[in-house]
């Protein structure tokens, strides 16, 4: 097992290794005392570790509650959100009782935003159960839900107290679910760190699995230590992400995975930058060959300069401004701000 301490509004670590779970409680007894805990999952997440975990947390001293919706990004609302605090109410939960997301980045993202917001905020941990949700979502404090205006319009910078990442869970993973996580990894090397992107240019990924996930952690860990709020550095991790929510917004949250999404953005921007001259036509063509590689789209049958309009619902978005992420070269990313009418024209498709 290895160890990252995250140094943040709150400071915790981040533990990644194999078989975690059944020691959930004892991990969680060295953050806090004995009290209740409700365990927030999904009806496919909790079928294969909710056991495990809650007879841990129960071992340990722990009063286990346990609250399940249906797997999925259109549970990701202020509906489920509302349930959640009815349920916390109803079992009396207090300031110094505690949540445990178990799952994706679903379920990091909603019980963190619940956990903000309830009683004006009570601790909560992330046991990340995929690969997205363990190298990204739940590092970080990012937390919130989906409303019909856009993803993630409303939620709350909330930092956990413990990450447990146990990378057995991934075996279970199907393999588009898997994909999403391998978006967000190359992400990382393109905007950070080229080592990393020559690993998945060169096929390596299942072999060196656990150095992936503590690379693209600690990468998470310098950019977010360096901005925990996302008004400068932090906002590189956005890469791919302007158009691939617009992308996911046009399938209504349902047609389409946020990796898969993420990785038709990072493409299309590769595209546009090396068009720009701002990267080698060829890195382009590594970054879409690369993604082909891993069984992710690298276009989708939506006009561009449509998707461009959409971009206006972005959280990115400052007053009439777009903080669009671009790459300067393999390995390293930059903020370029324009408007709306810009980024048609950075893209090709003004007019």
């Amino acid at each position: 097992m290895r160890k990252i301490h995250i140094n943040a509004s709150r400071n915790y670590d981040i533990l990644i290794g194999r078989n975690l779970l059944p020691d959930t409680g004892s991990y969680l007894r060295s953050v806090c005392q004995p009290k209740r805990v409700c365990v927030i999952s999904d009806d496919i997440v909790f079928p294969l570790y909710g056991g495990a975990v809650a007879k841990s947390l129960e071992e340990a001293g722990f009063e286990v509650s346990q609250f399940i919706f249906p797997n999925g990004e259109p549970s990701k609302t202020l509906s489920t959100v509302s349930q959640i605090f009815d349920f916390l109410t109803e079992k009396h939960f207090t300031r110094s009782d505690l949540l445990v997301a178990l799952g994706g980045g679903v379920v990091g993202d909603l019980a963190g935003f619940a956990a903000a917001c309830y009683l004006r905020g009570i601790k909560f941990i992330q046991i990340p159960t995929t690969f997205l949700a363990q190298i990204d979502s739940s590092v970080g404090g990012k937390t919130g839900v989906d409303i019909p205006g856009g993803k993630n319009l409303v939620g709350a910078f909330w930092q956990p107290s413990l990450v447990l990442c146990d990378i057995n869970t991934l075996s279970t993973l199907p393999q588009e679910t898997f994909a999403d996580g391998t978006a967000e990894a190359v992400k990382y090397g393109l905007i950070y760190d080229e080592h990393l992107f020559d690993l998945f240019r060169q096929h390596l990924l299942e072999e060196h699995l656990f150095d992936v996930v503590y690379r693209c952690i600690e990468i998470k860990k310098e950019v977010v230590e360096q901005d925990e709020y996302d008004t400068g550095l932090r906002m590189i991790l956005n890469f791919g992400h302007t158009l691939g929510h617009a992308i996911e917004k046009s399938y209504h949250y349902t047609g389409i995975t946020h990796g898969h999404a993420v990785a038709v953005g990072m493409a299309l921007i590769c595209d546009a930058c090396a068009a720009q001259g701002l990267i080698k036509p060829e890195d382009a063509a590594a970054v879409r060959a690369t993604l082909e590689s891993y069984g992710l789209p690298v276009s989708v049958p939506l006009d561009t300069k449509t998707l461009c309009g959409m971009c206006g619902s972005d959280k990115k978005m400052d007053g009439d401004t777009l903080n669009l992420i671009v790459l300067d070269r393999i390995g390293k990313a930059s903020v370029e701000k324009m408007s709306l009418a810009g980024l048609a024209k950075f893209m090709g498709v003004e007019g």
